[in-house]
């Protein structure tokens, strides 16, 4: 798992750090029970406070994304993942609908808004 710190953000660094990790879980990138890189192990990599590293797993740790093992780390935890994969739906959905209406003002057809989203989907493969 690579993470990488924009400056250029309008998120804090805590922020961005959880929102990665977040979108690593889902894309299975990080599996349930694998251990994420310590707190003082990431926060060297991305040359940032241990704090910062400490706030992000903290907020992962509440939303119960990750858990926390004394003296051995932290853990993904398998318990929220369909809840995570719930939300972002949610967050698609909320995203398409105003794209939807951005279409529709600008008069484009179901058809063609339909055809733009084939092209652009298979380019992204």
């Amino acid at each position: 798992m690579k993470i990488f710190i924009s400056e250029h953000s309008n998120a804090a660094i805590y922020e961005q750090i959880e929102q990665q990790i977040k979108d690593a879980i889902l894309r299975q990138e990080l599996k349930a029970e694998e251990p994420l890189p310590s707190i003082r192990g990431l926060a060297k990599d991305l040359q940032i406070s241990v704090i910062t590293t400490k706030r992000a797993y903290e907020e992962l740790e509440e939303q119960g994304l990750i858990y926390s093992v004394p003296g051995r780390g932290f853990f993904v935890s398998s318990r929220k993942l369909e809840m995570l994969k719930e939300k972002k739906i949610q967050d698609i959905e909320k995203h398409m609908t105003e794209l939807i209406k951005e279409c529709k003002s600008a008069e484009l057809s179901k058809q063609n808004m339909m055809d733009m989203l084939d092209l652009l989907y298979d380019e992204e493969q």
